[in-house]
C-alpha cells in the first residue's frame, strides 16, 4: 500500500510539473498546433467538471475528490487487495485526483491543455490518469474480483 501511495504522489507531481510548464509557456500564447487538424496544446482554465459542467461548484469537486481518495485508501487498508490491476487503477485515480485537487484548491480552476480534434473537451494529464484508472478499476471489479460473484451468490 505504501508503494501505491508513493506512486500516486509521483503521478500528482508529474501532473503538477506539466501544469507549471503549461502555465509558464502555453498560457502566454494560448494554443500551439502539434499535429495540424488532430492534436494541439490549448490553455484552458476549467472551473467545472468534464465539458465545463457545474461551473463554479469548486467546493463540491474538492469534497468529492477527497471522499474518493479516502475511500480508495480505506478499501486498500481493509481489503488488503494484492492485485496489480487494482493497484495501478488506484495509483492513477488517486494521483490524478490529487493533481486536479491541487489546482482547485490553489487556483479555483483546473488547468487543461490537451486538445484532440475528435474529442471536444480540453483535458490534462490528471484527467487521463483518472479516466484510465476508472476503466481499469471497472475491469478489475467485473473480471478479477469477487465483487460480482458475491452479489450473484446472494441472489
Amino acid at each position: 500500500m505504501l508503494l501505491v501511495l508513493i506512486l500516486s504522489v509521483v503521478v500528482a507531481a508529474v501532473d503538477y510539473i506539466l501544469k507549471l510548464l503549461v502555465i509558464n509557456n502555453l498560457k502566454p500564447v494560448g494554443t500551439v498546433e502539434v499535429i495540424p487538424g488532430l492534436f494541439s496544446l490549448k490553455y484552458v482554465e476549467n472551473k467545472g467538471a468534464a465539458f465545463g459542467m457545474l461551473s463554479d461548484a469548486r467546493w463540491i469537486f474538492i469534497a468529492f475528490t477527497i471522499v474518493i481518495i479516502i475511500a480508495l485508501i480505506i478499501i486498500m487498508i481493509r481489503k488488503n487487495i494484492n492485485s496489480k490491476l487494482f493497484n495501478i487503477a488506484a495509483i492513477l485515480i488517486i494521483g490524478g485526483g490529487i493533481g486536479n485537487l491541487i489546482d482547485r484548491i490553489f487556483y479555483g480552476y483546473v488547468v487543461d491543455y490537451l486538445s484532440i480534434s475528435f474529442f471536444p473537451p480540453v483535458c490534462n494529464f490528471a484527467d487521463y490518469c483518472i479516466t484510465i484508472g476508472a476503466v481499469l478499476m471497472v475491469i478489475y471489479l467485473l473480471f478479477f474480483s469477487d465483487f460480482i460473484k458475491k452479489d450473484k451468490k446472494n441472489d
